[in-house]
């Protein structure tokens, strides 16, 4: 079910006409959000509930099992860890390492065709598996650690685990703050309320105006890269999906933060304008925050951090990049992209480059456009459907080719009037940050009003072509 469909307006209603009721008790707040998510989870494919199910069951009986049985923790939590990285590779990997497997014994001159012999469910990848697979994880791994203890009320876990504002995309909410807020009827103030509408109105625009109108040029780049070879012409395509990315995504964030204000629940920010970065690191403080500091405290921290030596640094630091690229999907080219992070995060530390520019006059401006810079090649991985085609982009996007170049703006104006728009929009925030003065004069109702009344008007007259959300496929 897709947040910007009427069949979710519909859910929409029907779900917060009975929400103020069924809050105001435990057992029946937690099962309106558990049948509810699952409507709205099993509106793509009723199947998928049983994955999800699969997945709550292994944590929830494994968390209260570490409870009882604490001299048996470390067997119940890799029970958890197997369970719930076994139920991903089945779905999610199968795939790749049957595809994997037939192109190695392929090399030694045999024939073997193992993908086709796979289930064909083991083919088909779960809306959000990686999601609710991972915020499960952290619940067990919690209790292990004895940072939280395991609810004993199945309604209760699956209240926090399928909650529909972040079911299919986040943000990973973790146990410790959401089964505390799930136990109390939280009453929703009228500044909440506003906020909350305020977050989706604004999530709505990020996505339906500004992602939804940067996909057709990017998805027709994408499906012929041979249509125009012109660096100028790849350097804005890159640019345009950059955006595209960052909105689409930080738009569904908003939109289920919002959500959860109407419901009386807080989740933590997702993004924090992540193209205001000075630095890769500052980068990746600021972009997918609830994954990020998944993988450094489940990851990166277990391994040894930065704590030890400076080499031991570097390889845990690699590791985790990998690791996040894997997580996107079983393909070369999501590893390289880790991997390219992983590079340009090497370099970054071993020549300690922002810390010199940053020292010289403008030397933060000079410091945006080469993180800037690193992002968007490091994004060609990301988007392109394979390595092949990663690699004659990247040499159409560093070669002198011109030829075309004087059609672009003509042909595709459309695109860039609304790149405009998004680097506009976020040029807006850095403007507001940096002018207290501003700041202030913008932090009022008839601001909030006028704004969202704009924001409102364009989501309806200047929508792009309905798409699904880029991150429900992983």
């Amino acid at each position: 079910m897709l947040f910007n469909s009427l069949v979710f307006f519909v859910f929409f209603v029907v779900f917060f006409s009975v929400w103020p009721l069924a809050k105001r008790k435990d057992k029946s707040r937690w099962w309106c959000i558990v049948i509810f998510s699952f409507i709205f989870y099993g509106w793509w494919d009723w199947r998928f509930l049983f994955l999800i199910l699969f997945s709550g069951l292994i944590d929830y009986f494994t968390g209260l099992a570490m409870h009882s049985q604490p001299e048996r923790k470390k067997q119940w939590l890799f029970a958890s860890i197997i369970g719930n990285v076994g139920g991903l590779a089945v779905f999610k990997y199968s795939g790749f390492v049957a595809e994997s497997l037939d192109g190695i014994i392929a090399f030694f001159g045999f024939h073997t065709d193992i993908i086709a012999h796979l289930p064909e469910f083991s083919l088909i990848v779960p809306v959000g598996i990686s999601f609710y697979t991972f915020q499960s994880m952290s619940y067990t791994i919690d209790v292990y650690r004895n940072k939280l203890t395991p609810t004993r009320n199945i309604a209760h876990f699956f209240a926090f685990l399928a909650m529909f504002p972040q079911l299919v995309a986040g943000p990973i909410v973790r146990a410790k703050d959401l089964l505390f807020q799930l136990d109390h009827d939280r009453k929703v103030s009228a500044s909440q309320l506003w906020f909350g509408l305020r977050l989706m109105v604004y999530g709505f625009f990020q996505k339906m105006v500004i992602a939804d109108n940067l996909a057709p040029l990017v998805n027709k780049a994408f499906w012929n890269i041979n249509t125009q070879p012109s660096a100028l012409f790849w350097w804005l395509i890159m640019l345009a999906f950059s955006f595209q990315i960052y909105f689409d995504f930080a738009g569904y964030s908003s939109i289920a933060r919002g959500l959860a204000k109407l419901m009386g629940f807080r989740f933590r920010s997702n993004f924090n304008h992540p193209y205001h970065a000075v630095s890769l690191k500052d980068f990746w403080s600021r972009w997918h925050i609830s994954l990020s500091t998944w993988f450094r405290d489940y990851v990166y921290i277990p391994l040894g951090g930065g704590r030890s030596s400076k080499w031991k640094w570097y390889r845990n630091m690699w590791i985790t990049m990998l690791v996040s690229g894997l997580w996107h999907g079983p393909a070369g080219h999501f590893i390289l992209w880790g991997g390219v992070h992983a590079a340009f995060l090497s370099f970054e530390r071993y020549t300690r480059w922002p810390k010199l520019l940053h020292s010289f006059k403008f030397g933060k401006a000079f410091a945006f456009v080469f993180v800037m810079f690193q992002v968007i090649v490091a994004w060609v991985f990301f988007r392109a459907e394979n390595v092949e085609q990663a690699s004659v982009i990247l040499s159409s996007m560093f070669s002198l080719n011109t030829v075309g170049n004087d059609f672009i703006f003509e042909e595709y104006f459309n695109t860039i009037v609304f790149l405009a728009l998004a680097v506009g929009v976020e040029c807006w925030y850095f403007i507001k940050r940096k002018k207290p003065a501003l700041r202030f004069l913008t932090r009022n109702v008839l601001y909030d009003c006028i704004t969202m009344a704009v924001l409102i008007t364009l989501c309806i007259y200047f929508r792009g072509p309905a798409s699904e959300f880029i991150y429900f496929q992983f």
